[in-house]
């Protein structure tokens, strides 16, 4: 299995098994990669990992519970075993509250569930994956992130994000804050870590009010996944290129 899996790039997408993430999971399949789906429910993995190699993709499932350590250890021996090295982490997974939701009525255990999984959820599986992933010779990180938690935008007169955001937009720029530090500690290494913002989309996140579909929500994500060695890194992009912070 190891000296199969040297021939290919070794991805792992959380939050795969439905929506953006399974686009994303989908994209890179496509480019003949071979993909961990993470998903929490290991029977949605499954389904989204027959659905994905239905479809001609090399597609494995990762039972994974980003808000959970043993979870995410486990998920990381598994990658271990069977790859022994990991390409690209796709740090998909996240949740949403309410919406418009006022700071002033916000209810802080919803907020905590948030952060958990949209914040430290990603610093639990990056610090996990990252071992494997300094055995890559091209490593790439890419972090979810989304418009609404650049402060740029939020301040700017007449820039419409879809209302007050008490909970879920602070996540995002949270996790804003955190890739740029993970960037500074990378720097000089081979790792290239940024976030990308889907836009948009039409996902049970919200309701499927969205604009835009999952398949091109995952560009930007499968475009960052696959940058050049000389490519950027520590910052936030959208399908017309850099987001402000």
């Amino acid at each position: 299995m190891l000296a199969v899996m040297s021939k290919k790039t070794i991805a792992l997408v959380t939050g795969a098994n439905k929506g953006i993430g399974y686009e994303i999971a989908a994209g890179l399949g496509a480019l003949g990669w071979s993909v961990g789906v993470g998903a929490r429910d290991e029977g949605r993995g499954k389904d989204a990992v027959a659905k994905l190699r239905a479809a001609g993709a090399d597609a494995f499932g990762v039972t994974l519970d980003v808000t959970d350590d043993a979870s995410v250890t486990a998920a990381a021996r598994l990658i271990e075993e069977r790859a022994g090295r990991l390409d690209v982490l796709v740090n998909n997974a996240g949740v949403a509250g309410g919406w418009p939701e006022e700071p002033t009525t916000l209810d802080l255990e919803t907020v905590r569930r948030l952060v958990e999984t949209n914040v430290f959820g990603v610093i639990r599986v990056t610090n996990a994956m990252l071992p494997l992933l300094r055995r890559s010779a091209h490593p790439r990180i890419v972090n979810q992130s989304s418009h609404v938690g650049s402060l740029a935008l939020q301040s700017t007169p007449g820039v419409d994000l879809g209302g007050i955001s008490g909970g879920y937009a602070p996540t995002k720029t949270y996790l804003n804050a955190v890739t740029l530090q993970y960037a500074k500690e990378l720097s000089g290494t081979d790792i290239l870590i940024n976030n990308a913002c889907p836009g948009y989309v039409a996902t049970d996140l919200n309701g499927f009010s969205g604009t835009q579909t999952p398949e091109q929500g995952a560009a930007i994500a499968i475009r960052l996944a696959g940058l050049p060695d000389d490519g950027p890194t520590g910052q936030m992009f959208d399908d017309n290129g850099v987001v402000p912070w």
